[in-house]
């Protein structure tokens, strides 16, 4: 899980400093670049926090954040198949890209 890369992928998107996205979300900035550096895991109250601050819900972060070694060796194939209209859908729906 990527979860960090995607969370700093839709922040840029947005226009957002990692300092200005971090205060937005009560949290300092040396955090918020731990976290995008997939060096912390954030507890759920402030994942909640950041998906809210991103308008995206906390699922599709986690989504858009799963990779191949997250999905079971014998789902792979199904996933490797619905991921990216999956992906497209979630673009199309919240303007995220990834």
């Amino acid at each position: 899980m990527n979860l960090g890369s995607v969370i700093k992928d839709i922040r840029k998107q947005k226009g957002q400093t990692q300092t200005e996205f971090a205060s937005s979300c009560g949290i300092t900035q040396t955090y918020l670049s731990q976290i995008e550096n997939n060096t912390k895991e954030p507890n759920l109250s402030t994942l909640k926090e950041i998906s809210s601050k991103l308008d995206i819900p906390l699922p599709i972060l986690f989504f858009m954040s799963l990779n191949d070694d997250d999905i079971a060796p014998e789902k792979r194939k199904a996933f490797e198949i619905i991921n990216p209209s999956v992906k497209s859908l979630i673009n199309e729906f919240f303007r995220v890209s990834k």
